[in-house]
């Protein structure tokens, strides 16, 4: 994820330094895409949430491993 700083110094390569996109990514070992939408947009900060959690591997055993959580939390400890 981009922080801040990286892409002032995108914008400021881009704009006040005149370097093309190719050079940026070079530079700073980004991709096209990334330097391209930094420059193509105004937004300061990019972020992603994701809105559900995917669980593919769990999917299939949630049931047993909260059945074995329960019988786990029965038992009396040592």
């Amino acid at each position: 994820m981009l922080i801040v700083e990286t892409i002032a110094k995108i914008r400021r390569l881009h704009f006040t330094e005149g370097k093309g996109i190719k050079t940026i990514c070079r530079d700073l070992k980004l991709s096209k895409k990334v330097v391209r939408k930094v420059i193509r947009t105004g937004i300061t900060e990019f972020t992603y949430t994701r809105t559900v959690q995917p669980r593919p591997k769990l999917g299939a055993w949630l049931g047993e491993l909260n059945r074995l959580l329960e019988v786990n939390a029965a038992r009396s400890s040592r």
